[in-house]
């Protein structure tokens, strides 16, 4: 099963935001602005980190996780049967009070009817009660009649006549799944690695640990598959069953050693004023956890040693090469699956990064995130927060969620979009502009974007902007590879509410024609029309940056040539070319 949504309410930073959740999550924003806030509520509800009073937003006395998952495989409809909606989804809610407890509920549709509802089955175990009510066709013929007798018949009676009773949707009122708590790791698998850690740990061989958990895999499949493995089980069994009185059948045991059996008799000489008997029982180990509490990782680089005593670039690369044989493993059970025509509907496992791209250069950071979306699509979610533009992918534009904090007030809100904005031909475009320049994924971290037709605005402004002064670190210039590709970026950044600027040429220049210039306002009325200026603006270049700048039209190697003019000794920057390099920096004379 997967998350569909998460509602946080109350926990650190966040006052109650509810969020849209995707197979790959990738959680950025500002220091300070709630990142790793949202990633924790989320380690929260699955029982990987606990409460504490400082948890709670502004002094609250309670706060909580409510997640609804969807995709659920046979197995999970049976597990969560009693919350399955009519819809197949289940929906539970994790609240933890001040006073330091807490506590799981599901959401139930309860039937309007009172006689129809679990919570007063006990009042319907009077047998005339019960055989006036439409339900008593379910109930036994004879015999007592208890209160399982009651939930059963309303069950099969709403089972029978679901189109015609009315339901409400409402949390329970008493523990989910009728547990005081809930076990780890029945909503599936959680595997965590933080920002700093020890990649030790992550190559323990504990259960709680990813190489842990991936070995734990293979050692089962060494039971089931490998028959010398299986021999050598059943080989210890029987040793150690020759320890014992008596051997696995519960018959008299003649080959015990007479050793163990002098122990016994000694001790009991040694109680006989007690009146006590002593008896040493031996029981088989359970192979697997030997062999895996037996097993260290090494690592040869030159130098054979344990993890530990290699740099902090390795120990992560370590850490990032477990994660992409899991992604790797997970997309081949994933086709196999599918080939067989039995592909289950989730993998139940949860991936979660905080700052996965720590100690790691820029291709190595892009490696990782190629794991994470074959991850994401093998059937696990991946939820990751990051800092990094390298582990951002403007084509994925769902998967993007932007932290933002403006005021204590309101605490940590929450950027992202859910529609499709691009389709066809702008689709196409959109893509194709970003692989071509996929460090574009920076304007998701801006405070400002400014859009740009090309290469050549994208070279000359900033060093213009240095020279006046201006110049503003966190503004992020991105060509857009054409006026025509421009609209596509002003509608992203009007759906992340993404501060920008357009600027684009005006295109009559004296050489054009009427079709040509007629095209040209084509092209620029597409842009108006996107802008929305509650978020942005635009500045408009007569007739284009070489105009602008005093350029002969034509020519090669654009962008060389206009930063050879701008940084020639007579270049001097025109008053109007001024007023919009001080427009597009807000810093208006």
């Amino acid at each position: 099963m997967k998350i569909e949504s998460i509602w946080i309410k109350n926990w650190r930073s966040v006052k109650e935001e509810k969020l849209r959740a995707q197979d790959l999550m990738v959680i950025i924003g500002q220091n300070n602005h709630g990142k790793s806030n949202l990633l924790s509520s989320v380690l929260f509800f699955f029982g990987e980190v606990k409460q504490q009073d400082l948890d709670f937003y502004h002094g609250s006395a309670e706060l909580f996780v409510e997640i609804e998952f969807g995709d659920l495989d046979e197995s999970d409809k049976t597990t969560f049967k009693k919350y399955l909606t009519s819809g197949g989804k289940i929906v539970v809610r994790k609240t933890a009070f001040l006073v330091g407890s807490f506590e799981y509920r599901g959401y139930i549709e309860n039937p309007s009817e009172d006689w129809l509802q679990e919570a007063n089955a006990s009042a319907y175990t009077n047998r005339e009660l019960a055989s006036s009510l439409p339900f008593h066709p379910y109930i036994p013929d004879s015999g007592r009649i208890t209160k399982q007798n009651i939930i059963d018949a309303q069950n099969e009676y709403i089972q029978n006549n679901m189109g015609n009773i009315q339901f409400s949707f409402e949390l329970e009122t008493t523990n989910f799944l009728g547990l005081k708590s809930v076990a780890k790791g029945i909503f599936g698998e959680v595997y965590f690695i933080p920002a700093v850690k020890e990649a030790s740990d992550d190559f323990s061989s504990k259960d709680s640990s990813v190489f842990g958990k991936m070995y734990a895999d293979v050692v089962a499949l060494m039971s089931e598959h490998n028959n010398e493995w299986k021999e050598t089980k059943e080989k210890l069994g029987k040793l150690f069953s020759t320890l014992n009185k008596k051997d696995r059948e519960g018959n008299e045991n003649n080959d015990r050693p007479k050793q163990l059996t002098d122990f016994e008799k000694e001790l009991t000489d040694e109680l006989i004023a007690w009146g006590a008997k002593v008896d040493i029982e031996v029981s088989t180990p359970d192979i697997e956890s030997v062999f895996k509490a037996n097993t260290q990782v090494w690592v040869d680089d030159g130098v054979r040693t344990d993890i530990k005593r290699k740099g902090h670039g390795l120990q992560r690369a370590l850490t990032v090469a477990l994660i992409q044989v899991v992604a790797k493993k997970a997309f081949a059970e994933a086709e196999l699956a599918e080939e067989k025509g039995n592909r289950k509907a989730s993998n139940s496992r949860y991936f979660i990064f905080e700052e996965p791209e720590l100690y790691l250069h820029p291709q190595a950071q892009r490696s990782l995130f190629d794991s994470f979306v074959a991850l994401s699509e093998s059937g696990s979610q991946v939820i990751l927060c990051t800092h990094s533009s390298g582990l951002i992918d403007v084509e994925r534009y769902k998967s993007i969620y932007i932290a933002t904090k403006n005021d204590e007030l309101n605490g940590t809100k929450v950027k992202q979009c859910t529609e499709d904005l691009f389709e066809g031909d702008s689709k196409k475009d959109f893509n194709l502009s970003y692989w071509i320049n996929p460090d574009r994924g920076e304007l998701f971290f801006a405070s400002k974007v400014v859009l740009l037709e090309g290469a050549t605005e994208k070279t000359v402004f900033p060093l213009l902007a240095k020279e006046l002064g201006v110049f503003k670190y966190e503004y992020t210039l991105i060509d857009c590879g054409s006026k025509d590709n421009i609209p596509l970026y002003v509608k992203l950044m009007n759906k992340f509410s993404i501060p920008y600027v357009a600027v684009y040429d005006r295109d009559h220049q004296a050489h054009k024609g009427v079709d040509a210039i007629a095209s040209a306002d084509r092209s620029t009325q597409k842009i108006v029309d996107e802008i929305d200026v509650n978020i942005g603006s635009s500045v408009v270049l007569e007739n284009d940056i070489e105009e602008e700048l005093g350029l002969p039209n034509g020519g090669s190697s654009k962008p060389y040539v206009a930063l050879s003019h701008i940084t020639a000794k007579d270049f001097t920057v025109t008053p109007q070319m001024e007023q919009k390099i001080r427009k597009i920096y807000d810093a208006e004379a």
